[in-house]
């Protein structure tokens, strides 16, 4: 018949069907069903595209980060737009794309954001502790399902004010770094092993060192300040909310040191902490 080639591979983008599957030449359209999928997820960030829509980028529970177009939601008549704004949690179903996926529902578990929204510390906090997550999950599927329980629990101390925000981040920020396989050591020597506690400090090193292993001009913390940072480490809280705020604003200063030395990006956020005088 004039006009009509016969099927070629090539033609299909989602790869060679199988014998049988071809009818009259048609090349059958993937259902919405095969394209979609269904995860709980933490809004990490949002930017506006067009008019009306948004770009949400999520850290799923199973599906890792995925970057996706919201469609109208900054229309008043959204029907989900709320449930989409930083730091919330919502159950969202997804339409695989080309280049984004496309958020088709989405349903409101924990609405962290308003109450991290309605205090500066609180918020500023989360930015920093969501940057993160996504710089760290960015290529990493392997551990994205521990980062999202890390984060989730970190926001939800945050918007309840269980402890101080700053300190909140802090643990988080360490054990974030851990779980991407840059743990420090706090105690014991992080080049040699040999048994603490030490009194020198290396980020490129992975923390504490000894003596021997002491490069020149290493930091030289206090012994409070390397007690709180272990507590953060760990998530040992009554460690971390009896150290004063000399000690935690020093000791901030080494994880911000320490997790920018790995990560090799600078988190923006962490210049907007505001840290309680002391």
């Amino acid at each position: 018949m004039a006009g009509r080639r016969s099927y070629d591979p090539r033609w299909e983008p989602w790869g060679c069907a199988a014998a049988g599957e071809w009818h009259n030449g048609a090349v059958p359209r993937s259902s919405f069903a095969s394209r979609s999928y269904r995860d709980d997820a933490v809004v990490l960030r949002t930017y506006k595209l067009g008019e009306a829509d948004r770009i949400v980028i999520l850290l799923t529970a199973e599906h890792g980060q995925v970057r996706a177009v919201a469609k109208g939601v900054r229309r008043t008549t959204s029907r989900f737009g709320a449930r989409l704004e930083p730091f919330n949690v919502a159950q969202v179903q997804l339409v695989n794309g080309r280049t984004l996926d496309i958020v088709s529902q989405a349903v409101g578990k924990r609405p962290y954001g308003e109450a991290i929204a309605a205090d500066y510390e609180r918020y500023t906090a989360a930015a920093a502790m969501a940057e993160t997550a996504e710089k760290l999950t960015e290529d990493d599927h392997d551990t994205a399902a521990q980062h999202y329980r890390l984060l989730v629990g970190a926001l939800s101390a945050v918007a309840r004010g269980l402890h101080e925000p700053g300190r909140i981040m802090d643990s988080y920020l360490l054990r974030a770094v851990s779980l991407a396989g840059w743990a420090p050591s706090f105690v014991d020597c992080a080049r040699c092993g040999a048994p603490g506690p030490h009194r020198s400090f290396s980020a490129a090193l992975g923390g504490a060192v000894c003596p021997q292993c002491r490069p020149p001009g290493s930091a030289a913390p206090s012994e409070a300040t390397f007690v709180l940072l272990n507590g953060l480490l760990h998530g040992h809280w009554p460690t971390i909310d009896a150290a004063d705020a000399r000690t935690a604003r020093a000791a901030a200063g080494f994880v911000a040191a320490y997790i920018q030395w790995h990560m090799e990006r600078t988190v923006r956020s962490l210049a907007l902490v505001e840290r309680a005088e002391g």
